[in-house]
């Protein structure tokens, strides 16, 4: 038996809050300090934490590098993608206010989702390194 009990229930308990976290500082970036690159590093911080915790090859089954990889050119898809809406409406790249009938409601909405394409970026680039790093010198991969 593992005798680590105490950090597998402590990580168990504070992973869902660290999550929780990073989503608050996520949608909390349209109104103050935060945003993308801070929600992805934390985000990706929860990650780490299972993995050292739990160990490496338990991370990859919960998050397989393949769907990190994927995380990685999303983010940057959905980014250029908002640029790219903008364009097809008639504005200058990543002019955010004819996304909506308002562009008050406009510059939000863009605001949003580039933040979101930035933290799908940033978490999955985080957890590529790490995997990276932390997978060195193993035999079976």
């Amino acid at each position: 038996m593992d005798d680590r009990v105490i950090l597998r229930v402590g990580a168990k308990f504070l992973i869902p809050f660290i999550l929780l976290f990073a989503l608050y500082v996520q949608f909390h970036g349209d109104y103050g300090p935060g945003g993308g690159f801070q929600a992805g590093v934390i985000f990706a911080a929860a990650f780490v934490l299972y993995a050292l915790v739990y160990g490496l090859p338990n991370a990859e089954r919960a998050m397989p590098p393949r769907v990190v990889y994927i995380c990685s050119a999303l983010g940057v898809v959905i980014y250029a993608g908002v640029g790219v809406v903008t364009l097809l409406k008639g504005a200058n790249f990543l002019d955010y206010g004819v996304l909506a009938h308002d562009p008050e409601h406009g510059q939000h909405y863009g605001i949003l989702f580039v933040e979101l394409g930035v933290l799908t970026t940033v978490f999955g680039v985080m957890v590529t390194v790490f995997y990276a790093f932390a997978g060195r010198g193993r035999k079976d991969g």
